[in-house]
């Protein structure tokens, strides 16, 4: 699971990462919110942990412009303990949960993964492509052929082409979604998973583009004439 930790206090904010990562996320950080809104729109994430009280965009401004963007991903608020008043109004911009400072590591993690089990009743939680559909809650990808029960880094990758098929994503962009922002530029991974998704949409439905990236080309619906 990739989480985004936004927290403008860096002690906190290492410390956090540190943790989080050694309960098994793969974990980006912002400590600001222009960074944190750069990576939202860049990229795909499981769970937001939003601190509220962010230099140069605040997190209620930050978490307005998540909701009114249709992005449905979880997100849980940080705040003072003190603040009730920022809970609430977090809550009612479209937050999933809050936490009040300071908290027990243990805490947090069990609030993002109560969260994160959380089952999603939502249209937009099934991404359609032609003939392409993949589950988000389930993780499964329907071709014609087949159903197939995705790993989280495929998912993840899947889950990326498939929000923009025909878009060409460059290899960091994909490596940087199944790793963190330290990833190794010269990683061979991303080819080892796009071969293997390959074999679920066929080899012809992800193409390679030389020095740019790969794309997903969309294919026809099974309704669909020329």
């Amino acid at each position: 699971m990739k989480l985004l930790l936004i927290e403008d206090e860096l002690w906190l904010l290492n410390n956090l990462q540190s943790q989080l990562e050694q309960a098994g996320f793969i974990v980006d950080t912002a400590p600001d919110g222009e960074q944190a809104a750069y990576l939202i729109n860049e990229y795909k994430y499981d769970l937001i942990v939003l601190d509220l009280g962010l230099p140069k965009k605040p997190g209620l401004v930050l978490l307005e412009e998540i909701r009114e963007s249709k992005n449905a991903t979880p997100v849980l608020i940080l705040t003072a303990r003190n603040s009730w008043q920022e809970r609430v109004e977090g809550l009612k911009k479209g937050a999933d949960d809050y936490l009040g400072k300071p908290f027990h590591f243990e805490e947090l993690l069990a609030r993002i993964e109560v969260l994160l089990k959380r089952p999603r009743t939502r249209v937009d939680d099934i991404l359609q492509v032609g003939s392409f559909t993949l589950d988000l809650n389930t993780r499964e990808l329907t071709t014609d052929n087949a159903v197939h029960k995705l790993t989280k880094t495929e998912f993840g990758l899947a889950r990326l082409m498939m929000s923009e098929p025909n878009k060409v994503f460059a290899k960091d962009t994909l490596l940087q979604q199944v790793t963190d922002q330290n990833y190794d530029r010269e990683s061979n991974v991303i080819e080892v998973y796009i071969s293997k998704l390959r074999q679920y949409f066929g080899k012809s439905s992800i193409e390679t583009l030389r020095g740019q990236g790969y794309r997903l080309v969309a294919p026809k619906s099974k309704g669909d004439t020329e």
